[in-house]
């Protein structure tokens, strides 16, 4: 059985941003409560991934000591 692969267009973080605007956008429409929480988490979860990437591809990134 062969894998299937695909080619993404986007980049990682690119991806990311986009998934945590759907997200921020699917909670301002729900009324205060636990599932529109959920929501606002994994959105805020989708920018620190987002951020982390695009730090760790910085071309400054220097090992720890």
């Amino acid at each position: 059985m062969e894998r299937r692969r695909f080619k993404q267009i986007h980049s990682l973080e690119e991806r990311l941003a986009q998934e945590a605007a759907r997200l921020r956008e699917r909670a301002r429409k729900l009324p205060p409560g636990s599932e529109r929480e959920a929501l606002l988490r994994k959105a805020r979860q989708a920018e620190t991934g987002s951020h982390m990437s695009e730090w760790l591809r910085s071309p400054g990134l220097q090992a720890p000591d």
